[in-house]
């Protein structure tokens, strides 16, 4: 396995809760997709799933080499759980072009929360390495 790069990030609950009291929808919809929102809100504790996802994209930025600036859209890096629960990552637009340029094929990443805190782990692989 070979590993291109690896990134982990944690973020208060409270400091995500208090970005989407204050900026609402407009905060939502510059940092979430819709499948995102949709999906954070239908759980029992959706701050706790917001702020995961938070730190899910900042660590995949990290694994890439890269961090949020102008031109890089986190909503260009989507976290979707598969059937078995466990978290995919899907890139688009220029975080997408960034992990073909950088030869990686696949991101692995592990989510944790609990009330306070939410961390994330990503680990970029080489395309063609079996992730």
């Amino acid at each position: 396995m070979e590993i291109v790069g690896i990134g982990t990030e944690i973020v208060e609950c409270l400091r995500i809760g208090r970005l989407i009291q204050k900026h609402g929808e407009q905060f939502l919809m510059r940092v979430y997709t819709e499948r995102e929102i949709r999906s954070c809100q239908a759980r029992k504790r959706p701050l706790e799933h917001f702020a995961g996802r938070w730190a899910a994209k900042e660590a995949v930025l990290k694994c890439l080499g890269t961090s949020w600036r102008p031109g890089t859209a986190l909503t260009d890096v989507e976290v979707r759980c598969d059937a078995a629960g466990l978290p995919q990552v899907v890139l688009r637009g220029a975080v997408k072009d960034l992990a073909q340029r950088r030869g990686v094929g696949a991101v692995l990443l592990s989510m944790a929360s609990c009330r306070a805190y939410a961390t994330a782990y990503a680990t970029a692989l080489r395309k063609g390495t079996p992730g």
